[in-house]
């Protein structure tokens, strides 16, 4: 989800971010108005946003994996993040880890009978590695963005996760297409520029002192503490499933979001934003 941090240079296309910039701008209004609504009016119904959501980008990035030649152990994926993330609901972190534990533990079984006991293994070690590592990516992280709701004061700190990251892909966008000019890591993604990140910290700090004065009643300095950490966490995620998407060979995870690919595109720099929202602001607040 992180901004594109757009290079000025890049030639004109659909949109300068290569999409269909109205279907993703109605996409983006759209998922955003869904949010603020579960926010308002029923904040639990959070925990149900992000298991749907990590289901869908386990699904997504499983089949990606699947075309690369890499088989992971699928259910008991799907069935321990959904594990993984409720169980944060009533046992806080301590779940979160017993479930994690017990998914990695069952992976292990799984992909080894998958195989039968009497065959020689098959890219076994591989397989399990990325199915630890999907699973640290997406329903681990996850998880941490759906505890954030169960504090006192926890839709403002979800909204304050949401605005920020927009925030931070507003300021890299318009930073990026007016001024960048020097690329940020071109070998992954050509079109950030790191003029683009000095708009994404400029506007994300911004939104995330005013999140900490308006939202969480909080001093001003837990937002300028929180902003940069966040939004080069949200740009370095977004990177990260870049770097994934260049190996296998791909440009999107998924089509289900169109203008914006499938919702582990949405999600790239939202998951790891989300654990390091719940560490600062449980750590300052």
């Amino acid at each position: 989800m992180s901004a594109p941090h757009l290079m000025s240079t890049e030639p004109q296309k659909t949109s300068r971010a290569g999409r269909d910039l109205p279907a993703a701008i109605g996409i983006g209004v759209s998922l955003g108005a869904g949010i603020i609504a579960v926010l308002v009016f029923e904040p639990r119904i959070w925990y149900a946003v992000v298991s749907v959501a990590l289901a869908i980008a386990t699904w997504e990035i499983s089949q990606r994996l699947r075309d690369g030649g890499i088989g992971i152990a699928l259910w008991p994926l799907l069935i321990g993040g959904q594990a993984i993330i409720w169980s944060g609901w009533p046992w806080g972190t301590t779940g979160i880890l017993v479930a994690a534990v017990t998914t990695v533990l069952v992976s292990m079984v799984w992909k080894l009978l998958a195989q039968g006991l009497s065959a020689a293994p098959e890219d076994y070690l591989r397989g399990l590695a990325v199915t630890v590592l999907v699973m640290a990516w997406l329903p681990v992280l996850g998880a941490f963005g759906a505890l954030i709701v169960t504090e006192s004061d926890g839709a403002a700190r979800v909204a304050t996760l949401v605005v920020v990251v927009v925030c931070s892909d507003v300021g890299g966008y318009a930073a990026g297409v007016l001024f960048g000019k020097h690329p940020m890591a071109p070998a992954i993604s050509p079109k950030k520029s790191w003029e683009g990140l000095v708009g994404s910290l400029l506007v994300g700090t911004i939104g995330a002192v005013c999140c900490a004065l308006f939202l969480l009643d909080a001093h001003w300095w837990v937002g300028a503490i929180l902003g940069p950490v966040l939004v080069i966490c949200a740009t370095l995620g977004d990177l990260v499933e870049s770097q994934v998407k260049r190996d296998l060979g791909i440009k999107d995870m998924g089509t289900l979001l169109p203008g914006h690919g499938g919702i582990m595109d949405r999600l790239d720099s939202l998951l790891p934003s989300a654990f390091v929202v719940w560490g600062v602001l449980t750590a300052l607040l």
